[in-house]
C-alpha cells in the first residue's frame, strides 16, 4: 500500500467490526466505515476540497459534555472519518487547527463551532448538533445521500496527508508508520486497542487507526474496560501494553 485510499478500499472489502463503544448499541463495520469515508471524500468535494487544500479536522463526541476536550472519542467516530476523507481528495487534514481557521473547510462538533473564527470562504460541516447556523453544512445528514463510490481525487505517495503541532506526513510515511506499530506490538485481526489518546497528532491517528485497519483489529473508545492493546499518553490504563502516540516516528 502506498496511499490511504488504499487501506480504505481494502477495508470496505474486510468484514468484521472496525469502531466499538458503549454508547452505540450496534457496533460499526469495517464496510460501513469505509463507504462512508468515501462518501465524505465525495461530499467535500462537492464544497471545493481540492488536492493540496487543507481541511481542519476537529476530533471529538458528536454532543461534547463539559469536560470533554478536542481529540478524544467516546460516542462515534466521525472526526476519523472526516480526517480519511479529506486525504482521499488529496487535502491535508490539520488534527490541530488553531482558532483561527483558513482552511478549505472545518469538520468539527457543533457545540465547538463557535470556539473557531472562519476565513471567508471556509465550509463549516458540523456533526452531532445540530447547528443553529444555516451556513453551516450538516456533516451527517448530507453524507447519507453521497455518492457511495471512490472519490475520483488523484494521490500520490509522496502527496501530504495529515497535518500536526509537529509538521506535515506523506501518505506513505503514515503507512509505514502503521506498519511498525503493527510489528512491534503484535496487533493482528484478534486484536482490541482502545483509543484513550486523544487524537490531535499524527502518531495518535497511525496507532488508533491506520494499524488497527491494516491489520483489521477493533478499535474501541469510550470504554473503561481493558483492551489487548492501549493508544495513551501514559501508563494509567487497564491494559499492559501501551503505545503512546508521542513515540512514533513518522
Amino acid at each position: 500500500m502506498q496511499v490511504l485510499g488504499e487501506l480504505v478500499a481494502a477495508g470496505r472489502e474486510r468484514d468484521g467490526v472496525l469502531f466499538s463503544t458503549p454508547e452505540r448499541s450496534a457496533p460499526y463495520s469495517y464496510r460501513d466505515f469505509c463507504t462512508n469515508v468515501w462518501k465524505g471524500g465525495n461530499l467535500m468535494r462537492h464544497y471545493g476540497v481540492r488536492s493540496g487544500m487543507a481541511v481542519a479536522v476537529v476530533v471529538g463526541p458528536k454532543n461534547p459534555s463539559e469536560g470533554d476536550e478536542p481529540g478524544y472519542l467516546r460516542d462515534a467516530p466521525d472526526g476519523l472519518l472526516a480526517v480519511l476523507a479529506a486525504t482521499l481528495d488529496g487535502a491535508v487534514a490539520d488534527l490541530d487547527p488553531p482558532r483561527e481557521i483558513e482552511a478549505t473547510a472545518l469538520v468539527a462538533p457543533a457545540a465547538w463551532l463557535d470556539r473557531y473564527e472562519l476565513a471567508p470562504g471556509t465550509k463549516a460541516l458540523a456533526y452531532g448538533g445540530p447547528s443553529d447556523d444555516p451556513t453551516v453544512a450538516g456533516f451527517e445528514r448530507e453524507l447519507w445521500s453521497e455518492n457511495p463510490l471512490q472519490p475520483p481525487g488523484e494521490v500520490g505517495p509522496d502527496d501530504p496527508a495529515i497535518a500536526d503541532s509537529g509538521g506535515t506526513y506523506a501518505h506513505s510515511e503514515l503507512l509505514r508508520a502503521g506498519e511498525r506499530v503493527i510489528e512491534e506490538h503484535d496487533i493482528d485481526a484478534e486484536t482490541t486497542v482502545a483509543l484513550r489518546a486523544p487524537v490531535t497528532s499524527a502518531g495518535a491517528v497511525v496507532a488508533g487507526l491506520l494499524a488497527p485497519m491494516r491489520a483489521g483489529a477493533t478499535v474501541r473508545f469510550g470504554d473503561d474496560a481493558a483492551s489487548d492493546v492501549a493508544v495513551a499518553d501514559g501508563d494509567d490504563v487497564p491494559e499492559n501494553r501501551v503505545v503512546r502516540p508521542g513515540d512514533i516516528s513518522v
